[in-house]
């Protein structure tokens, strides 16, 4: 027989503030860098749409000998599938485009849309506002 009785079964009153003190200290390391983490991640994302909707912009403009009028032109003509959510504000309705009067080709008969922002005003990790991207 051991030499604990049923009284002794368990954990003392410090073990248990030990471990609760190492659990803290994990979070404490752990959350900025998720946080980190996601705000990576959706830069990437950003980065990847816009690319993807100025590629559009650009084959639009090209195909139709002029440009986009709004985004939704990309859509009811196939060049989106979706418009995509920003990943910033998390609205697909948040986008900023601008538009140009100056036509960039020879072919081009009416001017519109010529490039895309993000709508958010927050600094990205080069210290840039998405909204310059």
């Amino acid at each position: 027989m051991s030499g604990r009785g049923k009284q002794d079964a368990g954990f003392t009153l410090m073990e248990l503030m030990i471990v609760m003190a190492i659990i803290g200290v994990l979070a404490v390391v752990a959350v900025p860098s998720y946080i980190g983490a996601l705000k990576s991640a959706r830069e990437a994302v950003l980065k990847e749409d816009l690319q993807v909707m100025r590629a559009a912009i650009d084959s639009y403009t090209m195909d139709k000998q002029k440009a986009p009028q709004s985004l939704d032109d990309l859509l009811t003509d196939g060049y989106l599938k979706v418009i995509p959510v920003d990943p910033m504000t998390r609205s697909d309705t948040t986008w900023v485009t601008d538009t140009s009067d100056t036509l960039h080709t020879l072919d081009e008969t009416d001017a519109g849309i010529d490039d895309v922002h993000s709508g958010s005003q927050e600094s990205g990790s080069d210290g840039k506002t998405y909204s310059t991207w």
